[in-house]
């Protein structure tokens, strides 16, 4: 049975830092990209970031230079490493896995196989 488990939110000050994990099991962690997402209370969930099976990695323009997406494949885990926090970067934050091939990854929501429950993350100002 495969899972993903995110870890790592909690309640933190604007401008301070953060490091979430996502954890995936039951699966060939090496054949999955990777991808972090969040859903804000009342808005739609929309992809943060993205780390390929090769490490080639994508940002959301407001979350670049502030995040940095990285994988260790001996552990299978993802690390999303938040700086700088905004307020505006309170949300929910979910881990999904796409298998997939070539060189990049996706946060196309619909071509994800599998999905964490998610983590809170909270910006306090």
């Amino acid at each position: 049975q495969v899972q993903v488990v995110e870890s790592g939110g909690g309640l933190v000050q604007a401008g301070g830092p953060l490091r979430l994990s996502c954890t995936a099991s039951g699966l060939t962690f090496d054949d999955y990209a990777m991808a972090c997402f969040r859903q804000a209370p009342g808005k739609e969930r929309e992809g943060v970031s993205c780390i390929s099976r090769g490490g080639w990695t994508w940002y959301l323009a407001s979350v670049k230079g502030r995040f940095t997406i990285s994988r260790d494949n001996g552990k299978n885990t993802v690390y999303l490493q938040m700086n700088s926090l905004k307020s505006e970067d309170t949300a929910t934050y979910f881990c999904a896995a796409e298998r997939r091939s070539g060189q990049y990854c996706s946060v196309s929501e619909g071509g994800m196989d599998y999905w964490g429950k998610g983590t809170l993350v909270t910006i306090s100002s």
